[in-house]
């Protein structure tokens, strides 16, 4: 890719819109970057990039190949995990001069799996203001590509690297009904799927997503049962960064009943016996007899 002149980056046709929005000044702009390819870069992202007094960010190394590939060449301070505290102290500073200040991590969204929370969190303690500028996300791309039919997600991240607290955090999450979005890292991956299949049915269907938006991206669904032969079928499995979705548990037939008993005695306020028996067995998909009688006694203990 032939790199983009700063100046010929505000002159494009294409970056016209995001040349004409607002953007304050003595703001923060949280900053979601590639997680791989680069062309996953948003037009907002490039101008606030443009426009930024100092860009803070997790590798200044990485960042800087970044903003090189487009033709930038901004100031940069480090912002990572082990300085964010002190690192939002004189970003504060930098703010309250009226500078803008642009937060990026060395893929995807700060704050999210990142550093850059605690920095956040201090620049609004202080009264200045913070704003997403969203992009590429990893646990979103891969939601979308599994085939999971499921209005809920959970977002786990990472789990913990030790083997004990691993498991006791999986077996908490046995019961949830949410698709689980886990991120892993190539050298433990055969241990969170060994960790899984100690927990979870083998039947759960699972989706790993690897090397998303780059080169050798790899999404794979398959059962639990069948997930570690499939990871130590090649060597290359083994490597990259993962998402791992795993399938949300089936809702119990007690919460089934628990559902449709709050939902009888919403509609009894407002529907007569039959009406609601109707009703709540349409919605819940239970027999409209038992949800009738059942309609009957909490009537009758009103």
């Amino acid at each position: 890719m032939t790199a983009i002149q700063s100046s010929q980056i505000a002159q494009l046709p294409v970056l016209g819109e995001a040349a004409q929005q607002s953007y304050p000044t003595a703001t923060l702009y949280v900053v979601a970057t590639p997680i791989g390819n680069v062309t996953d870069i948003t037009l907002r992202a490039l101008h606030v990039l443009l426009i930024a007094d100092v860009v803070a960010c997790e590798d200044t190394r990485k960042t800087g190949a970044l903003l090189t590939r487009f033709g930038l060449n901004k100031q940069m301070v480090a912002a990572h995990q082990h300085n964010e505290r002190e690192a939002a102290e004189k970003l504060i500073q930098r703010l309250l001069a009226g500078e803008r200040v642009a937060l990026v991590s060395d893929a995807g969204t700060p704050a999210v799996s990142d550093p850059g929370a605690r920095i956040v969190d201090a620049v609004r303690k202080a009264g200045l203001q913070v704003v997403p500028v969203p992009g590429a996300s990893a646990s979103v791309a891969a939601l979308s590509a599994s085939g999971f039919v499921n209005d809920r997600f959970h977002f786990v991240g990472f789990l913990p690297a030790k083997a004990k607290q691993r498991e006791t955090e999986l077996a908490q999450l046995k019961l949830d009904t949410s698709t689980l979005v886990i991120y892993e890292a190539p050298h433990r991956i055969t241990d969170c799927v060994e960790a899984l299949a100690a927990v979870f049915e083998p039947t759960r269907q699972v989706v790993f997503a690897r090397e998303l938006t780059k080169m050798f991206e790899e999404i794979h669904r398959c059962p639990l049962s069948e997930a570690l032969a499939w990871v130590k079928a090649d060597q290359h499995r083994e490597r990259g960064e993962f998402v791992v979705l795993v399938e949300g548990a089936a809702p119990s037939a007690d919460e089934g009943e628990l559902d449709a008993e709050r939902i009888l005695q919403i509609l009894l306020t407002e529907c007569s016996v039959k009406q609601a028996a109707n009703l709540a067995a349409q919605i819940t998909g239970r027999k409209k007899n038992a949800l009738y009688e059942r309609a009957l006694q909490i009537k009758g203990d009103a």
